[in-house]
């Protein structure tokens, strides 16, 4: 079971957290425009998977360093904020009070350099990749990070973010990380604690 969660965090997390043209994502990109990845997903439908793998494929006109910049980046609002405190945090700021509860929890841990010091450590690629890690190297730790830090607002995300995409890609990869981190929720039995969300 954490094999699963190690190898799929660490795939939904290259294409929700590195740019295209990233070495990290173009070594994942070439899986997902096949279809050879969908017999051996852990998580989701035989039938929700290959209309995944057909939306990844799907030509597109807008270039995916454009969505990318559009849906990541800025200059506009982006539709679907990918870091976990504008969900918890009444305010909707970044580097709210949720993500220092998370930077807390990390350094107790003694995990404290696994993402660019500028960046809110809550963004949804880097705790998807810190989901995966955990699951490797503190798999005692694996259960308390997805409680406290992803379950409780990353399925919101990521609904907002797959029509905000409009882009077959990342309206798959969005769809595909839902779907992942459903079947986490429910293989670890996971107990998520009720929170509000402002978003």
């Amino acid at each position: 079971m954490l094999q699963n969660l190690a190898l799929t965090g660490r795939l939904c997390g290259a294409l929700l957290y590195h740019p295209p043209g990233a070495p990290e994502f173009e070594t994942v990109k070439p899986l997902f425009m096949s279809a050879a990845w969908v017999r051996a997903w852990p998580y989701g439908t035989d039938d929700e998977l290959s209309l995944l793998a057909e939306r990844f494929a799907q030509h597109a006109h807008e270039p995916l360093n454009d969505v990318y910049q559009r849906l990541f980046i800025g200059p506009d609002a982006l539709a679907a904020p990918p870091w976990g405190s504008v969900y918890l945090d009444r305010d909707g700021v970044v580097f709210g009070d949720s993500t220092l509860a998370l930077r807390h929890w990390l350094a107790a841990r003694g995990i404290t350099s696994y993402h660019p010091p500028q960046e809110p450590e809550d963004h949804i690629g880097l705790l998807l990749l810190m989901a995966a890690w955990l699951a490797e190297e503190r798999p005692a730790d694996v259960d308390a990070f997805l409680a406290g830090h992803l379950l409780p607002w990353a399925p919101r995300y990521l609904t907002l973010l797959e029509p905000a995409a409009g882009h077959p890609f990342y309206q798959a990869a969005a769809s595909l990380t839902r779907l992942t981190l459903a079947g986490w929720h429910k293989a670890r039995e996971i107990e998520v604690p009720a929170k509000t969300l402002y978003r």
